[in-house]
């Protein structure tokens, strides 16, 4: 009798714990405290040789030139899909954003809301936004377009896009109505933020020595 108890026990437990670590726990997914300061950021080169590396780089792909320039942060992984985390202390918003555009222009871009620009590539979405935790650090969020398709909320990205142009871009009809039924249950990403987020799962880094908050 006591060992089908602790067994018992033990199974309780585990349902607790399986419950509180799901990976989306209301429409913005997780919410973590993860800080992104100027001060983690690695050093970088200047202004002057990003701008003339990024204007001067071969590639078609807003998402290498990224990479090749910026320093990877994070990463957020649902699926088979993507989203990475670079970010910089070299660039404002609008400066970085002046920069990305003039070199590959977007097919679609947003305003300018509570510190964020997104812009729209063939393949990606592209986020710029200033961290939560420091003026002085930008954020470079690059998602596959079905990452955002799949994972993205309504209430998030319809505060940057008419509903009727993200159908177009996904290729779907009432893309609005199909995830806000899915958000009911957690499962929405609300955009990565310096200060907290929603992720589906985070992945490996090079982030302070192995993802964001590892040492803290």
């Amino acid at each position: 009798m006591k060992k089908w108890s602790v067994l018992i026990g033990f199974v309780f437990i585990m349902i607790i714990a399986t419950g509180c670590s799901s990976p989306f726990s209301n429409d913005k997914g997780i919410q973590e405290e993860v800080e992104i300061t100027a001060n983690d950021i690695p050093e970088e080169p200047s202004k002057d040789e990003i701008i003339n590396k990024i204007k001067n780089n071969s590639s078609n792909d807003i998402d290498d030139i990224i990479e090749a320039n910026f320093p990877l942060m994070d990463v957020v992984q649902a699926d088979s899909n993507s989203a990475e985390i670079y970010a910089t202390k070299r660039f404002e918003l609008s400066e970085l954003a002046s920069v990305l555009t003039e070199t590959i222009e977007p097919d679609e871009k947003s305003e300018v809301k509570d510190n964020q620009q997104i812009f729209i590539y063939p393949d990606e979405f592209v986020t710029l936004k200033v961290s939560e935790d420091d003026n002085d650090a930008l954020i470079i969020e690059v998602a596959e377009d079905e990452f955002v398709r799949r994972n993205y909320s309504p209430s998030f990205l319809g505060t940057y896009f008419a509903f009727r142009l993200l159908d177009n871009v996904f290729g779907v009809n009432d893309w609005n109505r199909r995830r806000s039924q899915e958000c009911r249950s957690g499962n929405c990403y609300g955009g990565y933020t310096g200060g907290g987020y929603g992720t589906p799962n985070r992945g490996d880094t090079s982030f302070r020595g192995g993802g964001p908050g590892s040492g803290k």
